[in-house]
């Protein structure tokens, strides 16, 4: 599809004048700051394992663990429906959407890294509570102080991320974010395989070791520099500078740290950024970046898929120990796929990989759904082909999520908000993301028992409509810097028409050295 463009924008037009070398310093910085995904992937391994052990179950659980034991071996779309189990996985998330509101403020006025220490000491609060709790009380107390951590944690190291690096590489340095958070779930869904062999306390050594990657985030995070976007924004135009020297290596920033200035002077004529994102110049970056991304993000069902992996396994007739290590098995998938995201996005573009694992994931949930449809049923056993081809298409899906709305639903949206409206609009991406993740935590179980293979096809169904949404609404923003990525908007078939307020004249010309690959 032809469409996007570039226009003129009066003093940015730089981007060519931009100089970075490798620094370690740069290098420490996004290795600190991509820490805030292992928060969010620890808690999405170990959470769907602890709910389905044994001794969680009959110490918080026992009439869930009562149904579990009459069809041990036999496939129940019901085995694991209990609308207060899945309140101990969504409440978190639940937390995490209100937090976003005082993230977004926090972000704004005291920087990326001031959200990254609350968000590492909230979830370190978090795991500290649910390791000794007593009662579900205390345990979802311990669920809404992980949330808070990682409401703010995913406000802020997006951000961060996507505002240190340089444009070229700011693709792969972005997805640092998705591969901690693929890390995560891979090392929770293995510690949780160890632990459900300790009896009676494994599960509390596995809620408990959250407190490790917020430990190692906050010390690291007192020694993370602020992004030179947000010191210019609060007025520290030295040490802004200081900064930008150190993460490009050069001393010859003058050309970014202008366009960083000249940003920042139209941001801060803008004193209600919310109310801001609602004018047509900001209207896409509300409906794709804000809205759409982080609500299909969720809708793929992957999330679904890595809350319950065990779950969902042991529904269809695994045992306890091979749904772990089933649920490990395809969390390697996010590894490599976050892998080969973060190497290829920034060559290949961010259109192409949503619409090629667009297409993929699909096709999985279809052939997940009629395997379903023909082979499962109440008190079956499944065979152990049947077994294998499910894992594998579940396998598949993951790796096609992994790298394109995984990674990229948080990347896209990181780059497409002018700097006047970033903490905002951050701010509303991960609020949607929060309430969707919410939601479908607190109703898939329920879902699947009454919908039963049908849950499957209507992720397939949601997975069709996102991807028509990419091909129709989306510009690519690949090697674009980040403060000329609203001249996209100008040339677009479908936004052109809807940016350009009353009064303003069209814009024809291109920005130096400017790609467009729509």
């Amino acid at each position: 599809m032809a469409g996007g463009g570039f226009t003129d924008a009066g003093p940015l037009k730089r981007a060519h004048l931009y100089e970075y070398k490798f620094t370690w310093y740069f290098f420490n910085a996004c290795i600190v700051a991509a820490l805030g995904g292992s928060l969010f992937g620890y808690d999405l391994g170990v959470s769907g394992g602890v709910t389905s052990m044994d001794d969680f179950l009959k110490e918080f659980f026992p009439k869930v663990y009562r149904r579990k034991q009459l069809h041990i071996k036999e496939t129940d779309y019901c085995k694991y429906d209990d609308q207060i189990l899945t309140l101990f996985t969504s409440s978190l998330y639940f937390a995490g959407l209100l937090s976003t509101f005082f993230a977004s403020h926090l972000t704004r006025k005291r920087g990326r890294r001031a959200s990254i220490l609350v968000g590492s000491v909230s979830f370190f609060l978090g795991g500290l509570i649910n390791a000794v709790a007593i009662n579900i009380a205390m345990l979802i107390i311990g669920r809404i102080f992980l949330g808070i951590g990682i409401g703010f944690g995913n406000q802020a190291v997006p951000l961060y991320l996507s505002e240190i690096a340089p444009a070229k590489i700011r693709g792969q340095v972005n997805q640092l974010f998705q591969l901690t958070t693929c890390l995560g779930i891979l090392i929770a869904n293995f510690i949780n395989y160890g632990t459900e062999q300790i009896h009676p306390w494994g599960w509390r050594l596995s809620l408990g070791l959250a407190m490790l990657p917020a430990s190692v985030m906050f010390i690291g995070g007192l020694f993370l520099p602020e992004t030179p976007n947000s010191l210019v924004e609060q007025e520290k135009l030295e040490e802004a500078r200081t900064v930008l020297e150190k993460i490009r290596g050069t001393t010859n920033v003058e050309a970014e740290f202008s366009d960083l200035v000249d940003a920042s002077n139209a941001a801060r004529a803008v004193k209600h950024p919310f109310r801001n994102l609602l004018r047509r110049k900001n209207r896409p970056q509300l409906i794709i970046g804000a809205l759409g991304i982080p609500a299909f993000q969720q809708l793929t069902g992957n999330n679904s898929i890595l809350f319950y992996a065990p779950v969902i396994l042991q529904s269809l007739g695994f045992g306890s120990a091979a749904s772990l290590y089933s649920s490990a098995f395809t969390s390697g998938a996010l590894v490599i796929a976050a892998l080969i995201s973060m190497f290829l996005v920034d060559k290949f573009g961010r259109r192409k990989f949503f619409l090629e694992a667009g297409c993929e994931m699909f096709f999985c949930m279809i052939a997940v759904a009629i395997t379903l449809k023909l082979n499962f049923g109440q008190d079956k056993e499944l065979s152990r082909g049947v077994s294998v081809f499910l894992v594998f298409a579940i396998w598949l899906f993951v790796l096609a999520y992994g790298r394109s709305w995984g990674p990229l639903g948080w990347l896209v949206p990181s780059e497409l908000f002018p700097l006047e409206t970033r903490s905002a609009g951050q701010s509303i991406v991960v609020c949607v993301n929060m309430f969707f993740t919410a939601v479908i935590a607190q109703c898939f179980l329920a879902a699947m028992c009454h919908l039963q293979y049908g849950i499957f096809i209507l992720f397939a169904a949601l997975i069709f409509l996102m991807t028509c949404f990419i091909y129709f609404l989306l510009p690519e923003t690949k090697q674009v810097p980040i403060e000329e990525v609203y001249l996209l908007w100008e040339n677009h078939p479908f936004w052109k028409t809807i940016v350009r307020e009353e009064g303003e004249p069209p814009i024809k010309e291109k920005p130096a050295d400017a790609k467009l690959d729509v």
